[in-house]
């Protein structure tokens, strides 16, 4: 079984819309315990999201603290002489409604994508969380690092039945007297005798790919090498 985002994704999720104040931003993340919201519009399509970071963009550009003689540190201001989102940067901090402040276009993913794509997804865009998205555009929910952990939190032995009868039996049509299949902390053992080489690193590869599984252990045996 590979885990879709529909599986583990958030579907009561607070969002605001482009005129929301700052304030009442800052107030809805408190609130809710969450790092970010995403904005919709009227038919509730995503127009963009805004984060924490979004909204201290403010505190690190507020002039005031140059008037008392603060400026930050010199890694930040470095990281925003060079960063490319420079102006964007400037553009936040002197928002003061969502549609100001907020990152757009927001980097979704749809219900139906699997986890482990949706990890690749958040690592290719370098963000915490996605905003998971219906094919017209409007918001279904949202799936985070935390969410993503859930795959490997199952029990070892509902991975163990998983291997034997979905990988072992129905994909390579190998009898599991044959081979013995041990899990322990998301570990996978693998031992036995198998026909073919061949067969034998497929099944090992075919059985890293499930949910759950945290690394595999090869100690399968073979009869006659084909590779």
């Amino acid at each position: 079984m590979r885990a879709k985002v529909q599986d583990i994704m958030t579907s009561e999720v607070a969002s605001v819309n482009g005129s929301t104040p700052f304030k009442d931003i800052a107030e809805v993340l408190i609130a809710h315990g969450v790092s970010a919201v995403p904005v919709v519009d009227a038919e509730n399509h995503v127009l963009g999201v805004v984060s924490e970071a979004d909204l201290l963009r403010k505190e690190e550009f507020r002039e005031a603290f140059y008037a008392e003689g603060y400026r930050p540190p010199l890694r930040a201001r470095l990281r925003h002489r060079l960063s490319e989102e420079g102006p964007d940067v400037r553009r936040k901090a002197a928002g003061d409604t969502a549609a100001q402040v907020m990152t757009a276009p927001a980097v979704t993913v749809f219900a139906t994508t699997s986890a482990v794509m949706a990890a690749r997804r958040m690592d290719e865009y370098g963000v915490k969380r996605l905003i998971v998205v219906a094919e017209d555009g409007t918001l279904q929910g949202i799936v985070s690092r935390r969410d993503l952990l859930k795959v490997f939190v199952r029990a070892d032995a509902d991975i163990a039945h998983e291997l034997r009868q979905d990988v072992l039996n129905r994909s390579l049509l190998v009898e599991t007297a044959d081979v013995r299949v041990d899990v322990r902390q998301g570990v996978v053992t693998l031992s036995g005798r198998m026909d073919r080489r061949s067969r034998a690193q497929l099944a090992v590869r075919l059985v890293a790919r499930v949910d759950g599984v945290v690394d595999v252990i090869d100690k399968l045996q073979w009869r006659r090498d084909d590779t």
